[in-house]
């Protein structure tokens, strides 16, 4: 005990090396209010290195004070940082998080797992479905933060952003971002003088199991939500699945975490599909223009088929 306490207060004192903070308690430590940057201590083990150099998916142990054992790709500042790393390392890192961004530095290799332990796990990834002229999605009865039943083609007449998240997610660059997204999208478009009325924000949870309507609402409150222009969406795992499938978003649960590509879909008021967001990051003043633009597109005469988008893009808003 005396040995590992001592090799845990050796990974503490690395973290700090160029920062001169002091530790707290299990590994976490302090943000210095200069730089707003907090510092955790971790283990665990490398599933995959991404070709692009600088992202590696590690499969961690619970670190403390901030989040559950999951398995989860992270990024670094420099490429330099993951040179000789293998599939299967074993190793120790900080994790650095503000409220922006997070990554990881000062890796350093402890061992290495067996080949069978350092096998991926994960489920495939949602399939690409073949669409359809009217998508039945439009007509399933999803279920919001106040547990109520919401149908996407209820919509109809009202200028759509849709994006998808899972309120576990930690890492501010990811979900949490997609929310802020929201969060100062829908504020500026409420206080914008002479600005639409008629749009509404839809965030659909992959992880229906853990977001419930209860669990969907405390998480909306976080962002300042109203309901009135802002739903949390859940459903049965083969419908979120589906629905996922259609916007060409695709998800893989491994050990605890979601990896997933990130879409923000812009759906016109006629139902047509306006623009897709390919990527995460500060997306809110382009998501305000966009919806400024869906919103004054006249809605389709009574009768029409609501919701044929762009096939070429995406087949959610059929």
């Amino acid at each position: 005990m005396k040995i590992l306490g001592l090799l845990s207060m050796i990974a503490v004192a690395a973290c700090l090396a160029s920062r001169g903070a002091s530790a707290s308690e299990s590994g976490a430590l302090r943000a210095q209010p200069a730089t707003n940057v907090q510092t955790f201590t971790a283990t665990g083990v490398v599933r995959e290195l991404k070709a692009d150099d600088r992202t590696v998916v590690i499969k961690h142990e619970p670190i403390p004070n901030y989040m559950d054992a999951m398995t989860m790709p992270f990024k670094v500042k420099e490429p330099g940082e993951l040179a000789g790393l293998r599939t299967g390392d074993t190793i120790r890192f900080c994790l650095k998080v503000t409220d922006t961004e997070s990554w990881i530095e000062r890796i350093s290799r402890t061992g290495k797992t067996s080949s069978e332990e350092s096998k991926p796990t994960s489920a495939p990834a949602a399939e690409v479905r073949t669409a359809k002229p009217r998508h039945p999605l439009l007509d399933y009865p999803f279920t919001n933060e106040l547990g109520q039943a919401v149908r996407l083609g209820d919509f109809r007449g009202q200028a759509l952003a849709i994006t998808f998240f899972f309120t576990r997610c930690p890492i501010p660059d990811y979900c949490p971002r997609l929310s802020k997204n929201f969060e100062e999208a829908s504020q500026k478009l409420i206080a914008m003088t002479g600005g639409p009325t008629n749009w509404h924000f839809l965030s659909v949870t992959f992880d229906p199991d853990t977001d419930s309507p209860s669990v969907l609402r405390a998480y909306g409150e976080r962002y300042q939500y109203n309901p009135k222009h802002w739903s949390f969406l859940t459903g049965p795992v083969e419908k979120i699945n589906e629905l996922a499938s259609a916007s060409d978003v695709k998800f893989e649960s491994a050990s605890g975490f979601i990896n997933h590509n990130f879409r923000t879909l812009i759906i016109d008021a006629a139902g047509h599909l306006q623009m897709v967001f390919p990527t995460g990051g500060n997306l809110s003043d382009a998501i305000v223009a966009q919806i400024v633009k869906a919103a004054a597109v006249p809605s389709r005469p009574p009768g029409s088929n609501y919701g044929d988008a762009q096939p070429q893009q995406a087949s959610l808003a059929r």
